[in-house]
This record gives C-alpha cells, sequence and structure tokens, in this order.
C-alpha cells in the first residue's frame, strides 16, 4: 500500500473486520530481560485491519527496503497509541526520510519509537504524553499510497533504527493481525484490571488494581482448571475467549465494569459502575463503527478482542 516508506517480513495475513529535532525525554518502558515477561500489558494494538499483500516489512521498495507493516482499513478508522510515551514527531513523513504523509512519532523511552504513518487526522498535539491504547490519530491515504492504510514502525536503539514490528509487538503479547493478546504473570496495566473484574465476576474478590499478581494469578489458574485449560496463569487467546462475556444493554455486574474498563483503554471515558446503560451503549457503538466492526451496541467475542488486543 505503501508506494515509498524505505529503510528494513511476514507473509500476508488477514483479519475479517467486517466480520463483527529535540526529543522529549520520557521515562523507559520496563523491558525485563526474559521473552516471557515481555508480555506485560504495556503494549498494545495500534489499528485494526488487514494485511495488504507486499506490505511487510523488508519489502522491496522504489527507495529501500520496507520499514513497516501496512494495516489496511478505510479512512477515518482509529489508530491507537501502541504504548504510552510522548508525541516527539506531528508532521509530513515523522521527519524521517523516505516516508510521506500526515505521522506521528511516540518515544516510550530507552531507545524505543513507534511511527504511524499516512494518517487522515490528528487527536494528539506535539509535545503530548499518552497512555497505551490511547486514540491518537485517524487511518488515512495521504502522501504516496494506493490506497488508505496504517503505516506502522517500530525502532528500537535509536529513532531511525527500525526492527519487524510483526515480531516486536509478537514477542510483547501483541498480534498486529488482530488477535487476542497475551498476558503474562507479573503484567500490569488497564487490560489487568479487565481481567481482575471479569474474574470478579465468577466469584472472586479481588482488588481491582492492575497488578497481576499471586492472588490475581491463582485466580486465573482456578478459573482456566475449571474450564479445561492449561492452569499456567497467562491470559492468551484459548483463555480469553472462554473469559469473557456476550455483553448488551440492561446487564449489569463486574463483567460490565471490565467492558467499561477496556472501553476506557481505548479513550471512552465512562464511569466504571458495572450499569450497561444506554451511555455504555453508545460508547460501544462508537468503538464499534470506529474500527470498522458490526455496530450493534452488543458487546460480543469480536469487539472484546478488539477491545483489549
Amino acid at each position: 500500500m505503501c508506494e515509498s516508506c524505505g529503510a528494513t517480513g511476514l507473509s500476508r495475513r488477514s483479519l475479517m473486520v467486517a466480520l463483527g529535532a529535540a526529543l522529549v525525554a520520557v521515562p523507559a518502558l520496563a523491558v525485563p530481560a526474559s521473552a516471557a515477561t515481555l508480555r506485560n500489558g504495556a503494549w498494545c494494538n495500534p489499528g485494526l485491519g488487514y494485511f495488504p499483500s507486499g506490505g511487510h516489512y523488508g519489502a522491496p521498495r522504489p527507495g529501500g527496503a520496507h520499514a513497516g507493516q501496512d494495516v489496511t482499513n478505510s479512512t477515518g478508522t482509529a489508530v491507537y497509541a501502541a504504548a504510552a510515551g510522548t508525541v516527539i514527531r506531528r508532521q509530513w513523513g515523522g521527519g524521517l526520510g523516505g516516508r510521506t504523509g500526515n505521522a506521528l512519532v511516540i518515544s516510550h523511552g530507552g531507545g524505543v519509537y513507534t511511527y504511524y504513518g499516512h494518517l487522515n487526522t490528528y487527536r494528539v498535539s506535539l509535545n503530548q504524553r499518552v497512555a497505551a491504547g490511547q486514540r491518537i490519530a485517524d487511518m488515512g491515504a495521504t502522501g504516496n499510497v494506493t490506497g488508505p492504510h496504517l503505516h506502522f514502525e517500530t525502532h528500537s536503539g535509536a529513532l531511525g533504527s527500525t526492527v519487524n514490528p510483526v515480531n516486536y509487538l509478537s514477542a510483547r503479547g501483541v498480534d498486529l493481525g488482530g488477535g487476542w493478546p497475551a498476558l503474562d504473570p507479573g503484567a500490569a496495566g488497564q487490560t489487568v484490571s479487565v481481567i481482575q473484574h471479569l474474574l470478579n465476576q465468577r466469584g472472586n474478590n479481588l482488588v481491582v488494581d492492575g497488578s497481576y499478581g499471586t492472588l490475581s494469578v491463582n485466580a486465573a489458574k482456578k478459573f482456566q482448571s475449571g474450564a479445561g485449560l492449561v492452569a499456567d496463569g497467562q491470559i492468551g487467546p484459548l483463555t480469553w475467549p472462554k473469559l469473557v462475556y456476550t455483553l448488551s444493554q440492561g446487564k449489569s455486574g463486574h463483567h460490565v465494569r471490565g467492558l467499561q474498563t477496556a472501553l476506557n483503554k481505548r479513550s471512552a471515558g465512562l464511569l466504571v459502575d458495572g450499569d450497561f446503560g444506554s451511555v455504555t451503549t453508545t460508547a460501544v457503538r462508537t468503538f464499534q463503527s470506529a474500527n470498522r466492526l458490526v455496530v450493534d451496541g452488543n458487546a460480543g467475542p469480536i469487539t472484546w478482542r478488539a477491545l483489549v488486543g
């Protein structure tokens, strides 16, 4: 989809969405040495769509190899911060060589950066601090492109030192193709709070503090055992579908609190009161519309997967 996005793959995978120059210093993200502990809840999916043919990292380009992964969807589809950080570039091509179109660069600290290109609309300002999952822009077709999409890059070590974003996010429990995420014991953040609310709906009495510690892990293992899953405490693609509930207006309880927390991670700004009323329904519909899902106001597995991914 990018006609020119130079610098240094993975075969095409698709997500059927229709189914459902000064750098601002910021604290470094915690990146433990163990590959398993990288799945710590700090990262999330920046945009829903499908991988177009030839849009993978390293694909040949006239100006050099493709520097990122393209995620195709229609103009106006939501783009989210892949991790917490500070917006350090908000300009054409992100101020980087070989890039075109409206772009954002976020510094995550520790020499880690993410790039979001070909944007239609900016939703954050330069030097703004953003949270993981916060809506920062809309997909578009600005610059040298053949159609609307998000051009997403990960830079590690220094700005300009790109690495394969599919592999980078996968190691951190995120499926850029749009699948369920994976979180390990020790993870933290709003997605952990979602898990705690869902476990409380099943009779636990966990403190919802966003910290996936011993008590929460033990509750998760008990749930996994009862569901016929491997009781390893990792909340991944096998556990999530059994953990979430299909919810609609009129429901109430801890599971609704989990839904409201997940929506808030995606910039909904809801009161987490456990009441699936008209305001929550509107938030679900808004999220579904922004991500080109079926807009029915119900939180089923496809909507949940998009929310927590």
